[in-house]
């Protein structure tokens, strides 16, 4: 009778998971389809520059009022295929429109969500590592700057300003971008200075830098990447606003200035569904790019959402 335990596996006994190069949290289609959507986007802003006439957005390039390929107007007319996507009031045709003003969007809300997350991390950095009054003094000014209402003060800065750029129009929004990421990133440090690995690097003589960018800012790095997305949709959004106004960029097409110009010569009621409804389906596309970016970011830095989704 062999008294030596049975090495195989029973009903009861946990197999083994198998390691798999691929098992990494970065590899979910939530963030692969986000980062699709909006790669997409900027390549049909860089391809679409090369295979279609750009001179077309330019006023009284094309016939007015044409309809997309497959449709009518009120007058009758069909569309072309040389204006696919059909052409608005003033002659601009829609698709050199949607190739030049979706990446410049883009532009704007990546620009102005990349300025301010650049200072909260400084500032969120400095309050939580260094704190005393230096952390007060940066929540005092966070917490002001997060009670003025960002658009009045945005619409009005931008009455004032006789032409405004679309890189002008970024740092405007930067202005009122940074305090959300400053107030996530201070909460961060303060939990993470006191963690053992930052506690033995500093008894290892290591200097403030190399605590702060070396030790804790990798671990932060997911949560950086979904407050910059966050940022960029809602600098996205109040760009559009601020364009849905007549205010910011005169003379650069943006989605938010083409819906503007729909709005002002009566497409609604004209039936031009096409000159407004086309730019917002792509925002709408941006926007779902963005928010599947941000969901497959927060599994990446939660590791119980990984669980509950799989």
């Amino acid at each position: 009778m062999s008294l030596s335990p049975s090495l195989e596996p029973g009903p009861s006994t946990p197999k083994m998971g198998r390691l798999n190069r691929w098992d990494t949290p970065w590899l979910n289609w939530k963030f692969l389809s986000g980062m699709s959507i909006i790669g997409l986007i900027v390549l049909i802003g860089i391809c679409g520059r090369l295979f279609w006439n750009m001179d077309l957005v330019y006023v009284a390039s094309s016939p007015l009022n044409l309809p997309p390929v497959g449709f009518e107007n009120r007058r009758g007319q069909e569309g072309t295929w040389e204006h696919p996507l059909g052409t608005e009031n003033r002659g601009c045709d829609m698709l050199a429109l949607m190739v030049i003003g979706a990446p410049n969007s883009l532009y704007v809300g990546i620009l102005a969500a990349s300025l301010g997350l650049s200072v909260g991390v400084i500032f969120g950095f400095m309050a939580g590592f260094i704190g005393n009054w230096v952390d007060d003094l940066i929540r005092l000014i966070s917490d002001t700057t997060m009670t003025i209402p960002s658009l009045l003060v945005l619409i009005i800065i931008q009455a004032l300003i006789p032409q405004v750029s679309l890189t002008l129009m970024a740092c405007l929004l930067a202005l009122f971008a940074w305090p959300a990421p400053t107030r996530l990133i201070r909460a961060q440090v303060l939990s993470m200075r006191e963690s053992g690995y930052v506690q033995m690097a500093r008894l290892s003589g290591a200097s403030v830098f190399r605590l702060m960018f070396g030790e804790i800012m990798p671990n932060l790095l997911p949560y950086l990447a979904a407050s910059f997305i966050g940022s960029s949709a809602g600098a996205i959004l109040a760009a559009v606003g601020l364009e849905g106004l007549g205010l910011g960029p005169q003379r650069v097409p943006t989605l938010g200035r083409t819906i503007y110009l729909a709005l002002e010569s009566s497409a609604l009621l004209r039936n031009m569904w096409w000159w407004w409804g086309l730019p917002t389906l792509v925002l709408a596309i941006i926007f779902i790019g963005l928010f599947l970016i941000n969901l497959g970011l927060d599994e990446i830095a939660n590791p119980r959402l990984r669980r509950a989704s799989g």
